[in-house]
């Protein structure tokens, strides 16, 4: 999709049930809680990540596998960062190779938008896209994220692990230091 082609975005509105939502979150990256570990060089700490989110190019070729075949691979990707969680990473639709199919399952995000689940062939539940879109996020529409938990995901070579929590999708590099949202005691947050 062309990043100029807002026509056939399907757009949200922001109710007040999402202005709220937006509103409720106590860190903002603005300054770390002191329960924060404090990165180390070549580290990056998840409360250093901005609220509201943005959305970054990344510099490195991004792979899903599942068994043994590459299912996406793209030099094209873009991450989400947003205070507390791991970054999700986010493939353009043409460079997922495995045909996904959309599930039943859907869930808002409070800023990107309304996403459906997608399945692959033996992997229910391997990642999700999203369909209708806030308008600062309209961007990723129909980009497609994969859970590490179910699919293996590598950032350049390095295998990644899955988000603490089992609910989340973002994908934990070896120099991400946190805690990240979905660890035990983090509901507050």
């Amino acid at each position: 999709m062309d990043p100029g082609d807002t026509m056939s975005v399907p757009l949200l509105r922001k109710t007040p049930e999402i202005e709220n939502a937006r509103s409720h979150w106590q860190y903002r990256g603005g300054s770390r809680p002191a329960f924060a570990t404090e990165p180390k060089q070549g580290q990056h700490s998840v409360w250093d990540f901005p609220r509201p989110p943005i959305i970054e190019d990344v510099p490195v070729t991004m792979t899903v596998r599942f068994k043994t075949q590459i299912i996406a691979e793209t030099q094209r990707g873009r991450r989400v960062i947003e205070t507390a969680g791991a970054p999700t990473y986010y493939f353009p639709p043409e460079d997922v190779f495995a045909p996904m199919t959309g599930g039943a399952s859907r869930s808002v995000c409070e800023w990107k938008g309304l996403a459906e689940s997608l399945s692959l062939p033996g992997a229910a539940n391997a990642g999700w896209r999203y369909t209708d879109m806030f308008p600062e996020f309209q961007i990723l529409h129909r980009w497609v994220a994969f859970y590490p938990s179910i699919v293996d995901c590598y950032l350049g070579g390095q295998r990644v692990s899955t988000q603490p929590g089992g609910y989340y999708g973002g994908w934990v590099s070896s120099d991400l230091v946190g805690p990240i949202k979905g660890e035990p005691g983090s509901s507050g947050w």
